[in-house]
């Protein structure tokens, strides 16, 4: 009996290995689905400015309830959002996609994707699925910066814009942004080593780490190294390039009712950012979580939906 046990161990493990030989990214994708029925999410296809977009989305209780938009930041997914999706219940409805060039949409080679090419692609998925109904627009790091800009350029399709740890002004100095500015990819993952300073660097609080077992720190590597000159063109374009700091700029448009988020100890958009976009935007309310890193949305979910239902249901 105990032979056949070991004889099935061994079996499972030669199975794993050959899954992940093949696609090593397989079982990524078979835990993000997990998470995200877990937090009550369907997958969606549409199509919308020339690309194939995949998005989570979840309706609400109420038919006509407020539509929320959220858009993630660099080297990041729709699966960071699955935290606060959770936090948020059914009050609104979610739409939660990967931006053209990550996660399960379409990378078209050649294609450019940096600020504003993606603010564009972004208002072509609300047109796609909200086309009657302006919505409350949420956007984190990069996802920040185009939020900004989606705003600002298109004010008859948001309603208000939540900015959390937003991109695109010249925030106070720090080791993350001067690797940036030296052409580097602070974010760049090719061992266990960098995957590990990676999630250093964007959390804060040593419990809200992900615990990234082998072989699904395996997968993400090799996503990651895959992914290398992807992550360094955007990088050249969003991070130190002409429009590096056009959503700051932008952002003087912005009219909407805003909401402005940042962790304190936010080790990539120094939290001096905040400020700046509020100098830009005074109508914004402000949130600073104390004990919290850059990614907010996953390290403080249940404060982060405190904020955000407030400000939106605040008349």
């Amino acid at each position: 009996m105990l032979l056949l046990f070991a004889l099935a161990g061994i079996a499972a493990l030669l199975a794993v290995i050959a899954v992940l030989w093949r696609d090593p990214l397989r079982l990524v994708r078979l835990e993000f689905a997990r998470q995200r029925l877990a937090a009550g999410l369907a997958r969606g296809t549409v199509e919308a400015a020339g690309h194939r977009w995949v998005y989570a989305h979840r309706a609400a209780t109420d038919p006509a309830a407020p539509v929320v938009v959220m858009v993630h930041g660099f080297t990041g997914s729709k699966e960071n959002w699955y935290p606060l999706a959770r936090a948020l219940g059914r009050r609104y409805r979610l739409l939660i996609p990967d931006l053209p060039g990550w996660g399960e949409s379409e990378r078209k080679p050649g294609a450019a994707y940096g600020f504003v090419e993606h603010a564009e692609n972004v208002v072509a998925f609300i047109a796609a699925l909200s086309p009657q109904q302006p919505v409350i627009l949420l956007g984190h790091s990069m996802g920040g910066g185009i939020a900004a800009l989606v705003a600002a350029r298109w004010p008859e399709r948001v309603a208000k814009v939540g900015l959390f740890n937003a991109a695109g002004v010249r925030f106070d100095d720090n080791r993350f942004g001067l690797d940036v500015l030296a052409g580097k990819n602070p974010f760049a993952v090719k061992d266990r080593a960098t995957l590990r300073h990676y999630i250093d660097t964007v959390f804060f609080d040593d419990a809200a780490k992900p615990w990234i077992p082998w072989p699904f720190s395996a997968a993400l590597i090799a996503g990651r190294r895959a992914d290398a000159a992807f992550e360094q063109a955007v990088l050249d374009r969003i991070g130190r390039g002409d429009e590096s700091l056009l959503p700051g700029e932008e952002a003087a448009n912005i009219r909407q009712p805003a909401l402005l988020l940042w962790g304190r100890q936010d080790a990539v958009i120094d939290p001096s950012a905040l400020a700046l976009y509020a100098a830009r935007i005074p109508q914004a309310r402000q949130v600073l979580l104390d004990g919290c890193g850059h990614m907010s949305i996953m390290e403080r979910p249940r404060d982060v939906a405190a904020a955000v239902l407030d400000w939106i249901d605040a008349p």
